[in-house]
């Protein structure tokens, strides 16, 4: 019996270069990597900080792994890349995808979900999908 624990992570998902072709993209790949149990409806926004760009496609992943919290994190950065996203010197500019840790088990663990609704509306239509009740904010040490 494997008694590995599984941790629930809800992801935040965007992008606004070739939006749908990326974000289903990393759907699969993270469906490779990991039980994948459900994905919010995507939402269009607009973008925010930096305007000169197109508009962005966000939506919410909820996963399984056993892997701690600083490894899959890793493992997000590891897809973005493998998929072209480029971090460049415009913080807020445009992007092939952008995969954040968003819930970690019960725990809130970014203060983006209070601050942007690209973030709070999809994760909330995850989380009703569940019994899951998320906790305050918890700092993880990045």
């Amino acid at each position: 019996m494997n008694k590995t624990k599984k941790n629930r992570v809800i992801i935040s998902v965007g992008s606004n270069i070739d939006p749908l072709p990326n974000i289903k993209k990393s759907r699969e790949i993270l469906s490779s990597e990991t039980i994948f149990i459900c994905a919010a409806d995507s939402i269009e926004t607009a973008p925010i900080g930096y305007l000169n760009q197109a508009n962005f496609l966000n939506t919410a992943f909820l996963v399984m792994t056993s892997l701690p919290y600083h490894d899959f994190n890793f493992s997000l950065k590891a897809i973005e890349n493998r998929m072209g996203r480029e971090r460049g010197p415009i913080k807020a500019g445009p992007r092939t995808i952008d995969l954040d840790i968003i819930v970690w088990n019960e725990y809130l663990i970014t203060e983006d979900y209070y601050n942007f609704e690209y973030v709070s509306v999809p994760v909330d239509q995850v989380l009703s999908t569940m019994s899951l009740n998320i906790k305050e904010f918890k700092k993880i040490d990045k």
